[in-house]
């Protein structure tokens, strides 16, 4: 059966302040975001927030010991959180009990269960939705997955479908559909662990894809539909938004560390040399110049301490194709799952890798017509670079405790709740690795 995973965070009440971290663990860089939340008026383009966010602290740290998104060395992963953790506390002047943490590694999956229940009284209540959503939360679960999120898509009342909140109303049987998005749980138990030698309690567990569409979805889009697409270092996650919710995320184990392996290769370069050809000059389509323009690259062995010179070219004829492969196994990976024309045609692109000259007109030719970049929508205090595409996972998540009333609790009941006299955080950790595995 699929475990539910760390504490969840409840959804912060409307009227009251907070002050929040976040931590995003990438395959490229490691970020910690301090910020205070408070509350705000209703917005017309960002229905769903509850709260104005304003950034304390921002601490950035080149992030080792991560691959295509999962923990691949705990102490080296350790070590880059705790210095990103403390950079940021420094800036804020706070220090840090908890984390919200990302998860873009795992083999980030959806899985979607139904289940109906026999109504006891003559109008639903709220018991009668707990136990209808429980039963499709423990049916055929899998062994190895823990759930990350818990998601009703839609509930049912007799022959009535697509019925948004059905209590009160009236009928014999009511059903559910319900969204869970899941990962390897040993992904997530050293993901988990990372947090825990820092000497930091894990808040939440969030998918990469989700964090990015809360970021950079507008309530419009999200509740019209539109595929968010994160491309991460190590790997490019996919979420799928419609009615306003998440309904389906997957994930691509390539990313913009597979094209900078390519550059180095392809050019005899370093990979350090290779990620900076790719920053400074990297594109996904050639342009008319490019044959003229010349870029200076020190080449692997060679005896001069003088660069070689070769033309630009080159370099966008080694990243295109494997820019070309990532979109295209996202675009059959949608057309797999289903949920493509949800997806309404709108493409929202983020994360680091998405930032190549030229990457939209490409996605357009490949995926979507209608494809932009995002980035972070609504955050005071992020510095400029902060407002880049490469934020917008990070930033998602110190907006995901203003939606997470959308899930359901219960799968997580045991860990979302202080325990008297049972040890505390770390006793809840230690139960939960144990029944986990």
């Amino acid at each position: 059966m699929s475990k539910p995973l760390a504490p969840r965070m409840r959804q912060i009440p409307a009227r009251k302040s907070a002050l929040l971290s976040v931590l995003d663990v990438g395959a490229s860089k490691i970020v910690c975001l301090i910020a205070r939340l408070t509350p705000m008026e209703p917005s017309e383009a960002l229905r769903g927030r509850t709260h104005r966010c304003k950034v304390l602290g921002v601490g950035h740290q080149r992030s080792t010991g991560v691959k295509g998104g999962a923990v691949v060395d705990l102490r080296s992963a350790e070590q880059a959180a705790r210095m990103a953790i403390d950079a940021a506390e420094r800036m804020a002047g706070v220090e840090v009990g908890g984390v919200i943490v990302n998860m873009s590694g795992g083999r980030l999956a959806s899985r979607r269960r139904g289940a109906d229940a026999a109504l006891r009284g003559k109008t639903v209540a709220e018991h009668d939705v707990q136990r209808v959503l429980e039963a499709a939360a423990l049916a055929n679960g899998e062994p190895g997955r823990t759930i990350l999120h818990a998601l009703p898509t839609a509930f049912r009342l007799d022959a009535t479908r697509d019925i948004h909140d059905p209590k009160g109303m009236v009928g014999a049987e009511l059903g559910v559909d319900l969204h869970l998005a899941t990962c390897d749980s040993a992904a997530a138990r050293n993901l988990m662990l990372v947090i825990e030698r820092c000497h930091l309690r894990v808040e939440a567990m969030v998918a990469t894809p989700y964090a990015a569409g809360l970021s950079t979805l507008v309530d419009d889009e999200a509740e019209l539909g539109a595929a968010v697409v994160d491309f991460g270092g190590g790997s490019t996650t996919v979420g799928v938004f419609s009615g306003g919710r998440l309904i389906h995320i997957d994930a691509v184990a390539l990313g913009g560390a597979h094209v900078t392996r390519d550059v180095a290769r392809g050019l005899n370069v370093s990979v350090s040399d290779a990620e900076r050809l790719k920053t400074l000059y990297g594109a996904c389509i050639a342009s008319p110049s490019d044959d003229r323009e010349t870029i200076a690259a020190h080449r692997l062995g060679d005896d001069t301490d003088h660069p070689s010179h070769l033309p630009k070219s080159e370099l966008t004829r080694i990243i295109r194709p494997r820019i070309e492969e990532i979109l295209e196994l996202v675009r059959d990976r949608l057309r797999a799952s289903g949920y493509a024309a949800q997806a309404g045609r709108r493409l929202v692109m983020t994360g680091g890798a998405c930032q190549l000259t030229g990457m939209p007109e490409l996605a357009r030719t490949i995926i979507s017509s209608q494809a932009r970049i995002g980035r972070p929508l609504g955050i005071e205090g992020l510095p400029e670079s902060g407002k880049s595409p490469a934020f917008a996972a990070a930033v998602g998540l110190m907006v995901y405790p203003q939606m997470a009333g959308l899930e359901y609790y219960a799968v997580t009941r045991q860990f979302s709740r202080p325990h008297q006299g049972e040890g505390g955080y770390a006793a809840r950790v230690g139960r939960w690795l144990k029944e986990s595995f």
